[in-house]
């Protein structure tokens, strides 16, 4: 099969936006359909979006989708990464910033000192899929001190019997997003931790193969016996057939799970279980595209979620994120009032009682 074949979830993508299209025209009629389209055609405008690469696809499909719908609007997306996202968002040069993790302190300061107020909104779960080489026939599963001998520098096993003696000894190549992603920001946290007492970061190794395309990293795995990366698990559930997703290990439960719609959704597939996140600007929602785009998204978001193989979230999450959107109410819930990170369920974390806003 040609690698390129299955690259990137644009079919589903198309899918959900057949869907979406088709979903707009229902239940008009006559001069209701009439009056519908006029409205479509009035609104215009531009909005920019930047960040994950890992949200990309929900947002390419809702932005290709919203297109067709508003003709006049022109949605330009881009996957900087979630660092490079933030970037430019906490600038105020973007409208929408796409994130596979939370807003960092350092992120929230800057979104301070340029009076950028945000609304940030959950929109699916993702498990952070971790994938070798379909040849790879020994590394039926993988503990949190395995992948450190593969990606700390301290280790930096330059072949597999390194990580387990009993395993053959064929040589390692490392894949990885590049340090823009909030998809390596989240395996970082997981895999190279800080020490409490020290306060250090353990270093992650300078030899990898990095890359903010998703795609490059899945071509790289698929065309290597040794190989080993990471990503978002829509582009594992789309590249099946050339990549082999390792079971982790659960420090917790001691059991190996493997990331799918379910075990993702119910937290099982632990510790690699992250919501995915947009950050609007608040300002900005003075524009009706934006504004209308915004609605759109949150509408279309368990769907599309669905349709590009990420896992939607409870309803009561997006009623939630419903109610923070239509209110207003700006800032982070992930951060306490002294910059803190803030951890836990979504479902805990993400209430009105947490926020903490840019005058705080």
């Amino acid at each position: 099969m040609n690698v390129n074949s299955r690259l990137r979830p644009s079919a589903a993508l198309l899918a959900a936006i057949g869907l979406f299209v088709a979903a707009a025209g229902c239940g008009e009629s006559g001069s209701g359909k009439s009056n519908a389209a006029n409205g479509a055609s009035a609104l215009s405008g531009e909005i920019v979006i930047d960040g994950s690469s890992t949200v990309y696809p929900m947002t390419e499909g809702v932005a290709n989708s919203f297109e067709q719908r508003y003709p006049n609007v022109k949605v330009r997306v881009g996957k900087s990464g979630t660092g490079g996202g933030f970037k430019t968002f906490t600038s105020g040069e973007t409208d929408i910033s796409d994130a596979s993790r939370p807003i960092t302190a350092d992120e929230f300061e800057l979104c301070k000192a340029n009076n950028v107020a945000f609304i940030e909104l959950p929109i699916a779960y993702d498990g952070l899929s971790i994938v070798v080489n379909p040849q790879n026939d020994w590394a039926r599963q993988l503990t949190i001190e395995q992948l450190q001998r593969i990606y700390l520098e301290e280790h930096a096993a330059k072949s597999w019997n390194e990580v387990d003696d009993a395993w053959p000894d064929v040589p390692i190549a490392v894949y990885s997003p590049g340090t823009d992603s909030g998809t390596f920001d989240y395996f970082k946290e997981i895999v190279a931790p800080k020490d409490q007492a020290s306060g250090k970061e353990p270093a992650i190794r300078g030899d990898m193969s990095t890359s903010e395309e998703d795609n490059d990293l899945v071509r790289g795995v698929a065309g290597n016996r040794g190989a080993i990366g990471y990503f978002g698990a829509s582009y594992y559930f789309n590249n099946r057939e050339q990549l082999r997703a390792v079971p982790i290990v659960d420090p917790g439960t001691g059991q190996a799970v493997a990331p799918t719609p379910e075990t993702i959704e119910s937290g099982e597939y632990a510790p690699f279980s992250r919501p995915l996140f947009i950050y609007v600007n608040a300002g900005g929602l003075k524009r009706p595209e934006l504004k209308r785009f915004v609605d759109f998204y949150l509408d279309q978001a368990p769907e599309v979620a669905r349709h590009v193989d990420y896992v939607a979230l409870p309803e009561a999450i997006y009623e939630a994120a419903r109610q923070h959107y239509t209110e207003r109410f700006t800032g982070t819930h992930f951060l306490t009032p002294d910059g803190q990170k803030r951890s836990g369920p979504l479902a805990e974390v993400y209430t009105r009682e947490n926020l903490v806003t840019i005058d705080d």
